[in-house]
């Protein structure tokens, strides 16, 4: 969030957030720039599926869209015999790393269950501020992952679905992959691989200007509205950057939005779509800047739990 700090340093004032958003269109790339007055926006719902998955086939991973499934069969080539052959010891979703954990492959997206039974997604967009108990996290290619959520949120969503916050040293070793490279990809930055291109206008200072915060307020009020994830070049969805990965099958763990692991005092690694080099270069990058109850349009997570025991 250095990239923020310059500017001015403080959180998102709880209830300060506009009605305002902009509706995302279905399609994968699509984002539209009118605002409409609205509650957030409640998409279909993926079917409810069973907390943490196991499979015992060897090609466990079976995803859902056509540009993950892309990315996978281009990815899956080279590296089948050295992931999928051992997935089956964590969650079809999640990633075997060293043999000791499970790590989400995608960022997390959250699922709420509403009073009636219906599960469906939340808004990706919105704080789940008030609604903590009804929503848990599920990890899922081609889908914008959830920002606007605290690293306690955050806790709470994994441990709904049987999983847990990242240790620091499982995220690094996730993010550095099995030849412990700089970046998912290598020791050398590229340009758009993962989503850290950065855009010409900083979001919160378009989002500002567009909903009339004052210069003075924009940093405390405009750190949490939902449009800011909504604009062009900003969040992707899940897995679209995809060779930002490595041979462990993890995707997005440098740029897209910052995730919080496992430090009660607050900290978030790899970045976000603005900034992956102010505080640390790509897998080494951290944030403890903030504490564990924070969060803005930045701030998003993926989950960790420990792989079935080999008897």
């Amino acid at each position: 969030m250095a990239v923020l700090a310059s500017a001015a340093v403080g959180c998102a004032a709880p209830g300060g957030l506009s009605q305002l958003h902009a509706v995302k269109e279905p399609s994968a790339n699509s984002r539209v720039a009118s605002l409409v007055s609205a509650h957030p926006p409640a998409p279909v719902a993926p079917a409810e599926r069973p907390i943490a998955v196991r499979s015992t086939e060897a090609r466990v991973v079976t995803v859902e869209t056509r540009l993950a499934a892309a990315a996978w069969r281009s990815f899956a080539e080279d590296v089948d015999s050295d992931i999928l052959a051992n997935t089956a010891r964590c969650p079809m979703e999640m990633a075997l790393v060293d043999g000791r954990v499970c790590v989400d492959r995608w960022e997390a997206s959250l699922v709420e269950r509403r009073p009636s039974g219906e599960v469906r997604a939340w808004s990706p967009f919105y704080p789940v501020d008030g609604h903590e108990a009804v929503v848990r996290a599920v990890s899922r290619p081609g889908v914008i992952p959830q920002g606007y959520i605290s690293g306690e949120q955050a806790l709470r969503a994994c441990q709904a679905s049987g999983k847990r916050l990242c240790a620091a040293d499982e995220w690094e070793r996730a993010c550095r992959g099995p030849n412990r490279t700089r970046f998912p990809y290598g020791d050398e930055r590229k340009s758009r691989v993962c989503n850290d291109d950065i855009r010409g206008v900083h979001p919160v200072v378009e989002v500002a200007l567009r909903l009339g915060i004052p210069d003075e307020r924009r940093w405390t009020e405009g750190m949490n509205q939902p449009l800011i994830n909504q604009l062009p070049d900003s969040l992707f969805e899940t897995g679209m950057r995809a060779e930002c990965t490595n041979e462990y099958g993890v995707f997005d763990m440098v740029g897209n939005l910052h995730e919080w692991i496992e430090d009660r005092d607050g900290t978030f690694r790899g970045g976000f779509y603005m900034d992956t080099s102010l505080n640390g270069e790509g897998c080494s990058y951290q944030t403890t800047a903030h504490d564990f109850r924070y969060h803005d349009y930045s701030t998003g997570f993926r989950c960790c739990m420990d792989p079935d025991r080999v008897e």
